[in-house]
């Protein structure tokens, strides 16, 4: 198993889907990276919503040992990118490296002229060494609230400081206004764009047009777990994307 080139895939004709898996433990994020890796996704994403950042590292350190050929992007649940990218840096250079990191909350200040916060991340970033794709959350659910008149401003003011721009609907599991994905493709032109809540296989079409990249996990996920993928369901969504792709 090797890793795909991501930013390519960001420029195919997607949209990509790359499963959240909310990790329990290193078995259980290990038969449910199987389970998508084996349904075609090229990546998962690992989130510690359950338990803190300091016990996540050496589950991280089993995963990558198991899967060492994986693409596999970390989300530290509330912890921003001046955190995290030292860390990813250090597991990096323990032997356990991790492609891709994703933000919640990137700093962004959609009413400052000034973007210190956003900027003190990008320095550490770079200062860090870590050579990952930054996902960073924009107007992201569970953060400061952004007025739909700024969703503009933000996008525009975001893609100076990440890889690929990322956003969501107001709460997780809720789909995002459409409205709202179309406003950030529109001022991000070709750079990628990555939508993070309520997508499921129902909804996906009236998405896919706009976004390069899914980041998924309710909508994939067995009825009543959230922690485990339902094949048949992870099944319909990608079947929807590939459609699309080959009519693209």
């Amino acid at each position: 198993m090797t890793c795909p080139d991501f930013r390519q895939l960001l420029t195919g004709p997607g949209p990509i889907v790359t499963p959240v898996i909310h990790v329990l433990d290193r078995d259980q994020a290990l038969a449910n990276i199987d389970i998508a890796l084996n349904a075609g996704c090229p990546g998962v994403f690992l989130i510690n919503h359950d338990f803190p950042m300091a016990p996540f590292l050496p589950i991280l350190r089993q995963i990558r040992a198991a899967r060492p050929g994986a693409w596999l992007g970390v989300n530290f649940l509330d912890q921003p990118g001046d955190l995290a990218f030292p860390a990813l840096a250090q597991l990096a250079r323990e032997g356990a490296e991790f492609q891709a990191y994703w933000a919640d909350d990137a700093r962004i200040d959609e009413t400052a002229q000034d973007q210190a916060a956003a900027a003190r991340i990008a320095r550490i970033r770079a200062d860090s060494g870590w050579k990952g794709l930054y996902f960073g959350g924009v107007a992201f659910k569970k953060q400061r609230p952004v007025p739909p008149e700024m969703h503009a401003t933000a996008a525009r003011i975001a893609a100076r400081y990440m890889d690929v721009v990322t956003t969501s609907g107001i709460a997780t599991g809720q789909e995002a206004d459409l409205s709202k994905i179309q406003t950030f493709r529109s001022v991000l032109g070709t750079a990628p764009l990555a939508l993070a809540s309520g997508i499921t296989p129902d909804n996906a079409p009236r998405y896919r047009a706009a976004v390069n990249c899914f980041l998924v996990a309710t909508g994939i996920n067995l009825p009543g777990d959230f922690y485990n993928i339902d094949p048949a369901r992870l099944a319909a969504l990608l079947s929807v994307t590939r459609i699309h792709g080959a009519s693209s």
